[in-house]
């Protein structure tokens, strides 16, 4: 990541026995930084906007809808950045019990 780049800004909101739920706001051009999931996770936007996965694959850049929700595996080594113009938010599920592997 360019010492550059503006930093999403991650809020734990709760983890329990089955869940770890964390809230990501981004700034316009914020990033979450390279990471992997160790848990498949659910992803639920809270507003409309504009962003951009980039894995060791490529770059993605896609258009998310307020309360529109997605799902993805553990185990991709990823990067997710505000691509839009404006503030954006999600809140980020991941479900225990689930791991690379099983």
């Amino acid at each position: 990541m360019p010492h550059s780049a503006i930093s999403a800004v991650a809020t734990r909101q709760l983890e329990d026995g089955g869940v770890i739920v964390t809230r990501w706001d981004f700034a316009p051009g914020a990033q979450t930084g390279w990471h992997r999931h160790a848990l498949d996770y659910v992803v639920v936007p809270l507003v409309d906007g504009v962003m951009r996965l980039e894995t060791d694959t490529g770059s993605e850049q896609t258009r998310v809808s307020a309360g529109v929700s997605y799902r993805r595996p553990a185990g991709v080594e990823h990067n997710v950045i505000n691509a839009g113009e404006d503030a954006f938010a999600f809140v980020e599920i991941e479900l225990k019990g689930t791991h690379e592997g099983s």
